[in-house]
């Protein structure tokens, strides 16, 4: 590399923070190959996620499809990017009173509300509505009402859980309910009486848009 393409030199000049996305990547790679550099192949990555945000979403097979990165170093880079998701998460979870769906939805649709395929995801909370842990239920082109309603409460309350919300994308950015997802929904809730543990929303995100059941009085408050 030149030397304004040394992103190892910025870092210690001018502090990490003033390294651009291709040049932090770039450190990640350390080099890059005969004909290309490590900054031109940190390009190469951000081709494969437009958006900055989804880079988490990255996957094994994604990574070790560009020349120049074996699977040791695509694990690095996905570690790196799962770490930085689970600090961003562990943010959301301190800052984030689950009270109202408007505080969730910026990091649902950045999680998943630009998908390409379904998520069904499941948000465990204590009795303070403070975000435990949540857990993708699938993601595929698969239908709702495949979620194993037992698989989730049994989890609930392994973890202690006393509520739970349902959340899910429409790839299409249409965020209307369909029937399955209104039969799901039920499911939920009168399963949750049986164990006592509260079904307190089901949120359908896409393209940054959303639909509450509970602020459309489709769940009882």
């Amino acid at each position: 590399m030149e030397k304004e393409e040394r992103p190892r030199e910025k870092a210690m000049t001018y502090g990490i923070s003033y390294l651009q996305h291709r040049e932090l990547i770039a450190m990640l790679l350390r080099s890059g190959y005969k004909g290309k550099s490590a900054l031109e192949l940190a390009d190469d990555i951000l081709k494969l996620r437009p958006n900055l945000s989804m880079l988490s979403h990255l996957t094994l097979e994604e990574l070790t499809s560009l020349k120049g990165i074996k699977k040791a170093k695509a694990l690095e880079i996905l570690a790196c990017f799962e770490l930085s998701r689970r600090m961003a998460v562990a943010c959301v979870e301190k800052r984030i009173s689950i009270h109202s769906p408007e505080n969730l939805v910026r990091w649902l649709n950045r999680e998943i509300g630009y998908q390409e395929q379904e998520h069904f995801m499941i948000l465990f909370l204590n009795h303070k509505n403070e975000l435990l842990t949540y857990k993708d239920m699938f993601v595929g082109l698969q239908n709702s009402c495949n979620v194993s309603v037992r698989e989730v409460y049994t989890y609930a309350l392994r973890i202690n859980a006393s509520k739970i919300m349902l959340v899910h994308n429409h790839p299409s950015g249409h965020v209307e309910p369909s029937k399955e997802d209104i039969v799901i929904t039920r499911q939920f809730i009168e399963a949750g009486k049986l164990c006592g543990i509260e079904c307190l929303d089901h949120l359908i995100v896409g393209q940054n848009r959303y639909f509450s059941f509970k602020e459309k009085q489709m769940i009882a408050s």
